[in-house]
């Protein structure tokens, strides 16, 4: 599937930098994910952007990465699970949703083996003195990022 069929797109200006990297996230199966930027919004909110490779033998589908909040199961195969954390506030951001309980983020088609499409995931931004928050997204490891802005 090619990510012209990705069901969200990305919010802001299409020129962002994606040669940028904050971090690359190795995950199971040759599931990479790249964090372009981490940039704090007008609206009290931080928008995480960058992309995700599936480096696998098969098609990857995002399982588990919608979490287990019983109101985010039916967002699918997305970005849903991933949250913020901010080590010296000692606080958890989960990722923003509207009235109707669909995440503020990407939902995945599905990739396609050696395919790479964009992800954004927007969660609440934490006080603006808090630069650096891990990154965390359900079975892969965690990455520090440093939100700008």
């Amino acid at each position: 599937m090619s990510s012209d069929s990705q069901k969200s797109e990305a919010p802001g200006s299409e020129a962002d930098d994606e040669s940028q990297v904050l971090a690359t996230i190795k995950g199971e199966h040759g599931v990479e994910v790249t964090v372009s930027s981490a940039k704090r919004e007008a609206g009290g909110f931080v928008t995480v952007k960058g992309r995700v490779k599936n480096g696998s033998d098969q098609i990857w589908a995002a399982v588990g990465w919608q979490g287990l909040e019983e109101e985010l199961v039916n967002n699918g195969a997305s970005m849903a699970g991933a949250s913020l954390v901010d080590q010296a506030g000692k606080k958890r951001y989960l990722i923003l949703r509207d009235t109707d309980g669909r995440c503020l983020c990407t939902k995945f088609d599905g990739l396609e083996v050696d395919e790479e499409t964009p992800f954004f995931a927007q969660f609440p931004a934490p006080p603006a003195g808090t630069t650096d928050v891990d990154f965390q997204i359900p079975t892969m490891p965690t990455a520090t990022i440093k939100i700008s802005g």
